[in-house]
Parts: structure tokens; C-alpha cells; sequence
């Protein structure tokens, strides 16, 4: 559905430093950079890109939600994003509330926006 999404970020190398290490069990990866003002664009397929930018505002919240391919990685994204500086805000685990293979994790970055990866699929 999205092309690309960008919003700014209060600090931007603290927030850089946490999407990199964070999003990279997920395949996500650096694939173009300017100034801070410019920021950053992440993708892992090359069509869709989240970007991020230096701003002096402390942006609203955000609850930005990425696919993984499985439930391993779901787990190695909320350790990277722990390790990386994130808060827990959810361990890996089913949330049956949504459907019965919604498995997923969450933890709050470092501009408090709340960051999940969630894996669709059954138990392989």
C-alpha cells in the first residue's frame, strides 16, 4: 500500500542507530542517506522505504508495525531492539485477540514511538 513513509526523529543518530540495529533481523537495511535534514531511507524489498529525518520537534507518537518472515524473527527483532536501546513494551509471543497466528513483539524507541514486528504465519 505505501510507497514510503518518513517522519522526523528528536535525535536523530540515537533513532538512526536504533531502527538500523533493531529492523536488521527483518532483512531492513540502510539504502540511501543525506544530511540529518534529509535523513535516512531503510527497505528490505526495495519498493517500500520508511525514512526518517532530523527534527527540533519531538514528534507524536507513532505505532509502526513491520512483517517478518517468521517467528525467529520476530524473537531476534525484539532482542536487537532491546540491545539497541529500545524498552520492552511487549516480549515475542501470540495475541490470539487478533487471529490465532498473530504473533508478535513490541518496544518503544527512542522518540517513544512503539515498534512491533509481527509474523502472520503458523509455527513452521
Amino acid at each position: 500500500m505505501f510507497d514510503h513513509v518518513k517522519f522526523g526523529a528528536s535525535d536523530f543518530a540515537a533513532s538512526k542507530a536504533f531502527f538500523l540495529k533493531a529492523l536488521e533481523p527483518l532483512g531492513v537495511a540502510l539504502v540511501s542517506e543525506g544530511p540529518p535534514t534529509y535523513g535516512i531511507e531503510l527497505s528490505c524489498d526495495g519498493k517500500a522505504s520508511l525514512c526518517l529525518f532530523q527534527t527540533e520537534d519531538k514528534p507524536a507518537h507513532l505505532h509502526l508495525a513491520f512483517t517478518a518472515g517468521n517467528r525467529q524473527q520476530v524473537d531476534a527483532f525484539h532482542r536487537a531492539a532491546l540491545a539497541a536501546g529500545g524498552k520492552d513494551h511487549g516480549a515475542p509471543g501470540l495475541r490470539p485477540h487478533y487471529h490465532p497466528n498473530y504473533y508478535a513483539a513490541f518496544v518503544i524507541g527512542p522518540d517513544g514511538h512503539n515498534i512491533e514486528a509481527v509474523c502472520h504465519e503458523p509455527e513452521a
